[in-house]
């Protein structure tokens, strides 16, 4: 059988996908904030790219956790 048939194992739920995705975006937006900050020393324009990333990437990251969930190559079958 081919490893990219939906996998029926390991599966993450649909709301642990979107707590992972919510605490690692709070992670990459701060990321985001400091370096920005760093680099233009402007609360304002910092806050704005770290808010428009937030979204962004957030909305990204959890069509991309659930498209990983349908592909079984790499999971651990013996759970």
């Amino acid at each position: 059988m081919s490893p990219f048939f939906v996998a029926k194992y390991n599966m993450d739920s649909k709301l642990r996908s979107l707590i992972k995705t919510i605490s690692w975006r709070l992670t990459g937006t701060l990321a985001t904030f400091i370096i920005s900050y760093i680099i233009l020393r402007d609360l304002t324009v910092s806050g704005s790219i770290a808010i428009i990333q937030l979204t962004a990437n957030s909305i990204i990251f959890y069509f991309h956790e659930r498209l990983w969930n349908v592909i079984s190559w790499g999971k651990d079958k013996s759970n």
